[in-house]
């Protein structure tokens, strides 16, 4: 399995989604060798083997991955990059000679790449690097079946199926049309995502509205893109309520990017705060579109009612949600969305958008569509205000998420294998 991030070191879901899936594929007798670029050494390897890529020398001879000519695109990182948020606002493209990369012309000589890790700079160069080692690992290791996922990991799912003809299965937990939107694509992502799915023998989307992108929007043929809806780990470490403030409080926990909407929970806020003054709204998360978002609150007025965490992880997110009386998630894209099911775990009733993977499996969870902003406002005054409403959504809720378990996600997955060998 070829990842880009296992906790604790992780940016958003991708690192959750990796780890809930190989606890649940070993519950399911399924031996997995999870490699990630960087290894930190306190990763919990109880279910799962890690395999550090900063650990194998590739040779240089075998350098020319990408199909390229003179130039290699690379992407000049302006600051931090996670792998979901629009792409555009965190770096540029920039076409470069292949000054700083090994040719193939190269004497023979194995080396090793330290990889940084994360989405720091020259983040191309990694993933091109990622690739080759790829092929290193697939030669050391024994493995009935190759598993990548997001379109950081498909060129070395893609070189690790070439070297040793086994299947390959790719993982979709975001599309780049989900980060950028319909008329912002950028197309090296976008062309490196359909590489990998028109590669590979089974394509794995987190949702419905994931799966019909997939078939849409890249071509991949519909009978090998199968629905895997997520699930959440069991939250054994609740938190308990330290209210200081008489205020309710309204929370939104997630990257401040385009994608997570977070201009429509400020709306939401005035709306909700013109009929009730005494409401509190905190925004926990970072991200490109932060700034914005302040002065759009500074604008509306609403500077004493608005809080910004920053980004929390953690037991931070479980105090926040021991404090939170409703939890918000207008995404105006969202592949699937598992802080939605974090927060019904803590007993914190949810409202999320219809435009979420995760609304297609949740029944006790309010689903309002993401642009329709006085609905939005509207239920989340019916929860703050109506104690039997809020009840029967925190009650039924807790029980709803946590009936969603990872086993059962990777017994289905497990059958995908199977079909693919």
């Amino acid at each position: 399995m070829f990842g880009w991030e296992f906790p604790p070191h992780i940016s958003g879901g991708l690192g959750t989604a990796c780890f809930g899936l190989t606890k649940g594929l070993a519950a399911q007798k399924v031996d997995v060798a999870l490699v990630v670029p960087k290894a930190y050494g306190d990763e919990d390897q109880s279910k799962v083997r890690i395999v550090n890529a900063s650990d194998f020398a590739f040779d240089t001879r075998r350098s020319r991955f990408f199909s390229y000519s003179n130039e290699v695109s690379y992407i000049e990182v302006n600051s931090r990059l996670i792998p979901y948020v629009g792409v555009d606002d965190y770096f540029n493209v920039v076409n470069q000679m292949e000054s700083g990369v090994l040719s193939a012309e190269e004497e023979s000589c194995f080396r090793r790449y330290q990889f940084q890790g994360g989405y720091g700079q020259n983040l191309m160069q990694e993933v091109e690097k990622y690739a080759m080692v790829a092929e290193e690992i697939a030669k050391a290791e024994n493995f009935d079946v190759i598993h990548a996922h997001d379109w950081l990991t498909y060129r070395a799912g893609i070189a690790a199926k070439r070297v040793s003809g086994k299947p390959l299965v790719v993982h979709i937990h975001a599309t780049e049309y989900d980060r950028s939107g319909e008329n912002n694509r950028n197309d090296l992502v976008y062309n490196m995502e359909r590489e990998g799915m028109m590669a590979a023998d089974a394509v794995c989307a987190v949702s419905n509205l994931t799966r019909s992108i997939v078939i849409e929007k890249y071509g991949v043929p519909a009978d090998k893109v199968y629905t895997l809806h997520n699930a959440v780990e069991p939250n054994l470490h609740t938190a308990s309520s330290e209210r200081v403030l008489e205020d309710k409080i309204v929370t939104f926990l997630g990257r401040v990017t385009f994608q997570k909407g977070p201009e429509y929970f400020v709306e939401v806020a005035q709306r909700v705060l013109q009929k009730d003054p005494h409401v509190r709204f905190v925004l926990a998360g970072d991200g490109d579109m932060l700034p914005r978002v302040i002065q759009r609150v500074a604008e509306l007025g609403l500077s004493d009612r608005f809080h910004f965490t920053g980004f929390l992880r953690g037991s931070d997110i479980n105090k926040m949600f021991a404090m939170s009386d409703v939890y918000v998630m207008p995404s105006i894209s969202e592949p699937f969305g598992i802080s939605p099911l974090e927060a019904m775990q803590s007993g914190v009733p949810v409202v999320i958008s219809k435009q979420s993977g995760v609304s297609e499996i949740l029944r006790y969870a309010i689903k309002v569509d993401f642009w329709d902003i006085d609905a939005m406002a509207d239920a989340i005054y019916g929860i703050l205000h109506y104690p039997a409403l809020s009840s029967i959504f925190s009650e039924k809720g807790m029980q709803e998420a946590n009936s969603l378990k990872w086993e059962d996600v990777a017994f289905r997955l497990k059958a995908i294998y199977e079909k693919v060998i």
